[in-house]
């Protein structure tokens, strides 16, 4: 049985019937890791616009958008590691490395999220349609990540373009810190090819 197997039983016994309150008070009052992912950087800056662009909160399903590092061990269940979480809501998480990176890029002349910055040209939707690692079979574990992005022009509201960027990659053990680093190692592969198709909506709209 492997370590993230036994994790995720100890979890479901915290709810079961017959657990005392001081179990459940030291379950809570156990500290957690908390793991945070860093936006890409850009050697040079590519094609700039002046357009600014709002990035807004990402949507995700309910078992999604939460601090927990989400866990299925298989199609129907969901899971949760107990002894470490994101250092945000995964939708925060995600908007964060929307705006630093595409700020980074140097390809628009403000990114920022909603509230901040002067009246937008362009905003981006994100939906989150996969942020979790997979049970795969016994030691095989797959992290992944769906990210569905709409461009559209904040004056008359009309979409621009829309594409979905994913991602998987394979954690070296179940263990929560080369978990966080396949979150990282999809954030590197697939958020370049984002921030640029972003930049390019933008200066195209």
């Amino acid at each position: 049985m492997t370590k993230l197997t036994r994790r995720m039983m100890m979890t479901g016994m915290v709810g079961l019937p017959g657990c005392t309150a001081l179990t459940s008070l030291n379950e809570a009052a156990t500290p957690q890791d908390v793991y945070d992912l860093n936006p890409v950087s850009f050697d040079a800056q590519i094609r700039r616009t002046s357009r600014t662009l709002l990035v807004l909160e990402p949507t995700a399903p309910a078992a999604i958008d939460t601090d927990s590092i989400l866990i299925r061990p298989n199609a129907q269940s969901i899971a949760y590691m107990p002894d470490a979480r994101w250092s945000d809501d995964v939708p925060l998480l995600v908007q964060s490395l929307l705006i630093r990176s595409l700020a980074g890029s140097g390809q628009v002349g403000f990114v920022g999220p909603s509230g901040a910055g002067p009246v937008p040209d362009m905003v981006l939707i994100t939906r989150i349609d996969r942020f979790g690692v997979d049970v795969r079979g016994e030691d095989d574990f797959e992290a992944g990540v769906t990210l569905d992005l709409t461009v559209l022009r904040d004056s008359d509201q009309r979409i621009v373009g829309s594409r979905i960027f994913q991602g998987v990659a394979a954690p070296t053990s179940d263990e929560a810190a080369p978990i966080a680093m396949a979150f990282q190692q999809i954030m590197d592969a697939t958020l370049p090819e984002a921030v640029q198709w972003i930049g390019s909506q933008v200066a195209a709209g």
